[in-house]
């Protein structure tokens, strides 16, 4: 990879705000220690089963397509990564929907998700960073584009065959807007020195289980749609990219448009489903 990916210093003049300092969480994630995966499985163990409590048994869940999500995370070919993408409704979407998958998933940290959460929010201080840390979130700063810390890093796990998962939309979309995806996902994906398996899904009903108002009390008996698409078949499209010479600039943008245009199609066939539902 090139010179770019060497991580920057966040204590330079960038415009954001930075409450808390979070250049030491990114050598622990980038090569965890034995203790940090011990911690980890325990944080990991204890959220996967809140989650799967939330949304399994205390809410009306359907998910449609879910052996497809749970065979890529499982039995993917080895060393090839996996990038799920999905929309971001509500603040519990993750952990929330994982709690669909089973426990030999949810509650195994090597077989877990990588997912980026927001340093303003999660890593505000020693402890809620050590946490957010250990249940393998990366803290990417929202505002000071795609080459930045979490992106590298995001490269760096794909690269190792993980599965990591985004929100390309950048931010709790509570206005459900058609927003332009961010370009971050395109790099990882354009970078990574494997193509990886991109993966969208749709989620409906997640901010009626969590809504993003005061109190933000989790609720019962809510409807909740997960739909797993079909995996984007973007190989030839990226060779042709790389082959070709394409600017890394508008080769993430032409591949976050690829993903843009599933995001349409899979948004009404969720909706309708969602809606059909009794």
């Amino acid at each position: 990879m090139s010179d770019r990916n060497a991580d920057p210093p966040l204590d330079v003049a960038t415009g954001v705000a930075m409450p808390y300092n979070i250049d030491w969480i990114f050598p622990r994630l980038r090569n965890p220690s034995k203790f940090w995966y011990v911690v980890s499985q325990f944080v990991v163990s204890a959220v996967g089963i809140f989650s799967k409590v939330v949304l399994m048994f205390l809410n009306k869940p359907r998910v449609y397509n879910k052996e497809r999500l749970i065979q890529l995370i499982s039995k993917r070919p080895q060393g090839v990564p996996l990038v799920t993408v999905s929309n971001h409704y509500s603040c519990f979407d993750d952990p929330g929907l994982w709690g669909c998958l089973p426990l030999g998933i949810v509650c195994n940290t090597y077989k877990i998700r990588w997912s980026m959460a927001a340093h303003d929010i999660c890593f505000t201080n020693k402890l809620h960073s050590l946490f957010f840390m250990y249940g393998k979130c990366i803290p990417v700063v929202r505002g000071i584009g795609v080459y930045q810390n979490a992106i590298n890093l995001c490269i760096e796990k794909a690269a190792l065959g993980h599965w990591i998962h985004v929100f390309p939309e950048g931010k709790v979309n509570m206005e459900k807007e058609e927003l332009r995806l961010k370009w971050g996902v395109g790099r990882i994906i354009y970078e990574s020195p494997k193509i990886p398996i991109i993966l969208p899904m749709w989620h409906e009903g997640m901010d009626e289980l969590l809504p993003n108002v005061e109190p933000y009390v989790i609720q019962r008996h809510k409807k909740v749609t997960l739909n797993v698409g079909q995996p984007l078949d973007l190989n030839d499209f990226i060779l042709d990219l790389k082959k070709r010479q394409v600017p890394e600039p508008t080769a993430r943008k032409l591949i976050t448009d690829k993903i843009q245009e599933a995001f349409r199609d899979l948004r009404a066939e969720t909706e309708k489903l969602h809606r059909e539902r009794n």
